[in-house]
């Protein structure tokens, strides 16, 4: 007897993800009572109600909670399927998926994914940015660029290089209210930092002692957003040195008590060695992310 089919589980899905039968319609562009014969149909093969229902919309059941991650699962999976079939393993076109961080994904990746385009135009990308670790093993993407080791056995990993970052302020920001010359005067200042201790502020390692929620004048878990006002001249923050050194308006401080080191990896599923499109992006990626590294540090 077979189960559901993945049809049924995606509208379930973007029912859990929006919350209304409406929304998940028009995120799916099906009809309504398509979407809601798919999730009374889950619902009859289970012999459970998923939802209840409520003025206020949708309100998932424990069971629909028990179901989230597993259909998350289908999901990554089905969409793994699509990028395999979009191209032959031994051919330079079709999809590649690559997770990164906001901000390698936002500042470095574009350019480097431009010119690979250049020379071979049958590639297509699909660029996720997130903080959060992505599961190769699961094939949520094809290629992941990492600030930490991978410890699975099942990936290919590739050192690239240190990241360094330094603390940076516009230059008029600055002029207006002085540059510090320790980290006592830095606490005087516009501190630009984390609302939550997430995994890229984890990453710093032991933090200073000024560099505490309660001391930031601006909180807030998005590294964009956090690189967004440093550039604006809201006051002090952390910044990746290579991308510091391409806007001019950008100055370092307490550059010789503040350094922080971010490892870099290039990670992949071993099973995608034997893909062309693939493993040519992840070789391009990795000689890309090395050259940049060196211009901006030096080889370490």
């Amino acid at each position: 007897m077979t189960g559901p089919g993945w049809h049924l589980y995606r509208s379930f899905l973007a029912v859990m993800r929006v919350g209304s039968l409406s929304g998940a319609a028009r995120t799916l562009r099906i009809a309504q009572p398509t979407l809601g014969r798919h999730v009374n149909q889950l619902e009859h093969t289970l012999g459970s109600p998923l939802f209840t229902r409520s003025p206020q919309g949708l309100t998932p059941t424990d069971l629909a909670l028990a179901l989230l991650p597993e259909a998350e699962a289908m999901e990554s999976a089905s969409h793994a399927l699509s990028r395999v079939a979009s191209g032959a393993m031994a051919s330079d076109a079709g999809i590649v998926r690559i997770t990164a961080s906001e901000i390698v994904g936002a500042e470095i990746l574009p350019a480097i994914l431009a010119g690979l385009r250049m020379t071979h135009p049958r590639l297509a990308f699909e660029l996720v940015l997130s903080n959060r670790t992505e599961d190769l093993l699961r094939r949520d993407a094809d290629i992941a660029v990492r600030m930490v080791r991978p410890v699975q056995e099942a990936l290919v990993a590739k050192s690239v290089g240190r990241i360094k970052l330094g603390l940076y302020a516009r230059r008029d920001y600055l002029d207006r209210n002085g540059t510090p010359a320790n980290f006592e005067e830095l606490e005087r200042h516009a501190l630009i930092g984390f609302d939550r201790q997430t995994l890229s502020a984890r990453s710093l390692g032991d933090l200073p002692s000024w560099a505490v929620r309660e001391n930031f004048a601006l909180r807030t878990d998005s590294d964009l957003a956090q690189l967004a006002a440093i550039r604006a001249g809201y006051g002090i923050g952390v910044c990746q040195v290579p991308i510091a050194k391409r806007d001019p308006a950008l100055i370092r401080v307490l550059a010789g008590a503040f350094e922080v080191w971010l490892d870099t990896w290039i990670v992949m599923h071993e099973n995608l060695r034997a893909s062309r499109r693939v493993r040519l992006v992840f070789d391009h990626l990795g000689q890309e992310l090395q050259r940049l590294i060196v211009s901006a540090h030096g080889r370490r």
